[in-house]
């Protein structure tokens, strides 16, 4: 990642005060740091009983509750039922269930490797003799873009979603919640500014409280899950069903096209387009997929309605880097797309498990986890002294690259049209060094990139790789459709 290390941006060495998240702490702390990056071992025979235990809380959760209605005396005969329920209840077996087994790891590693977190650089290699403290404080910086970033979990007691009677996503929603953050971030990055962070002090700000208000969990919400989830019908979404990254990136294409119908150019709840990155013939004869300059260009001439040439566009790349696993050829590449400025991360995690994934060092993805229920959340659009620490994380999560689900979606945030040449720029200087593995390619025209031989035609001008200028390229089995 070293020829794209200038291009981001470079946490400043002063020290910056934590974000506001009442009961919450970072378990980067100092006193932890020491550990943060400790293997665990191989589950032993305490490790099986642990899960085995909490596997039959989790299943029995609910028919404690029902016992205590039958026959309230058994609370005060059996005080650790009570206690091991609302241990469940409250999300807190995930987190012992994860320190036991080992099954995901938190806080920040030993290592002196630079952080990325979407485009920004945090330095905390130690070269001189104010090393420590240098570094202490970038760690610091770190933690502060991290909590600042919006973060989105599963929900209890919303409004059923129309027919379903359902009135939480629990267990079925984390890609539509994942995906939820990304555009989340999209907006705080065209309303606010990359190096906008969480203020400490009320009045929040008004941007920021109705960016969080689009995201609210009622159809009155413009970005809510419901509206999704009726804009992703097409593409297979549906209430209590788990969807993939191809689909939900096709549903926000979709929402934001039945809004820019309803709505006026100035009243657009996103204000900027969307562009959905596909394959050739969208995808059916696998391959990398191709961000096309007249299709995006197409794209926000449509969402400004002719009325102007460019606007910001919201870039979104489905992928699949693998069968099982992912393929370790695409995981430099995956990590350069955070050093990049307009970086929005990527949804993805464990199989089954969707997360967003914000930032990278060396081997390790640090993540925003959907996976907590909170119950719902309403305040109005312009209430600049609402509690929002519902929307915010200081628990930094991380996973090993080589373990995230080989279906992955990347997205990115163009201001203008000199911030989409830029990143056209970097992603062709990313697909020359990536040894036959490119993520994505970049063409100028579809027309162009094939002709009678079926070969992919270059475009100097715009530095742009071509396929067979690259021995080895993707082979058709690396791919499957989404």
């Amino acid at each position: 990642m070293k020829g794209f290390r200038e291009r981001g941006f470079v946490a400043s060495s002063k020290s910056s005060s934590t974000a506001e998240s009442p009961n919450r702490s970072f378990t980067s702390d100092s006193s932890e740091l020491g550990s943060a990056d400790t293997k665990f071992s191989k589950p032993s025979l305490w490790s099986t009983f642990f899960a085995s235990a909490f596997s039959v809380f989790d299943t029995h959760c609910d028919s404690f509750s029902t016992s205590e209605k039958k026959a309230p005396h058994i609370r005060h005969s059996n005080g650790w039922t009570s206690a091991v329920k609302k241990i469940v209840a409250g999300g807190s077996m995930r987190r012992i269930q994860e320190c036991v087994l080992g099954t995901s790891k938190t806080g920040i590693s030993n290592t002196t490797s630079d952080i990325w977190l979407l485009g920004a650089c945090y330095k905390i290699s130690q070269d001189n003799s104010s090393g420590d403290a240098a570094a202490t404080n970038a760690l610091a910086a770190f933690n502060h873009d991290f909590s600042s970033r919006i973060l989105i979990t599963y929900r209890k007691g919303f409004d059923a979603i129309e027919d379903s009677k359902l009135t939480s996503d629990v267990s079925w929603g984390c890609m539509l919640r994942s995906s939820q953050m990304l555009v989340a971030q999209a907006l705080l990055f065209h309303l606010l500014g990359r190096s906008w962070r969480k203020p400490l002090d009320k009045p929040l700000d008004r941007e920021y409280v109705e960016i969080l208000h689009l995201f609210g969990d009622s159809e009155s919400s413009a970005f809510s899950i419901h509206n999704l989830l009726r804009a992703g019908k097409a593409y297979g979404l549906a209430a209590g069903s788990w969807v993939g990254p191809y689909a939900v990136c096709h549903s926000w294409e979709s929402l934001v096209r039945s809004r820019r119908e309803e709505t006026n150019l100035e009243y657009q709840s996103l204000s900027m387009a969307v562009y959905v990155v596909s394959g050739s013939e969208d995808g059916e004869r696998g391959g990398a997929p191709v961000l096309c300059i007249e299709e995006a260009a197409r794209h926000c001439s449509e969402f400004s309605k002719g009325q102007e040439d460019w606007t910001p566009i919201l870039l979104l790349i489905p992928l699949v880097l693998g069968l099982d696993k992912i393929n370790p050829r695409y995981i430099p590449s995956l990590q350069a797309t955070f050093t990049f400025p307009q970086s929005l991360g990527i949804l993805g995690g464990k199989p089954g498990a969707s997360t967003y994934i914000v930032g990278v060092q060396d081997e390790n993805a640090f993540y925003l986890d959907p996976h907590e229920v909170q119950p719902v959340v309403n305040f109005s659009r312009d209430d600049v002294e609402a509690n929002t620490s519902s929307y915010h994380c200081n628990v930094v999560r991380h996973i090993p690259l080589d373990l995230i689900d080989p279906s992955l979606a990347i997205g990115f945030y163009c201001r203008d049209k000199d911030d989409f040449d830029d990143f056209c720029t970097l992603a062709s200087k990313l697909t020359d060094e990536s040894n036959g593995a490119p993520l994505f390619t970049v063409a100028h025209s579809r027309k162009l990139l094939r002709h009678d031989s079926g070969e992919v035609r270059s475009d100097d001008s715009l530095g742009v790789m071509t396929m067979n200028d690259v021995e080895g390229c993707v082979h058709e089995d690396d791919w499957q459709l989404l």
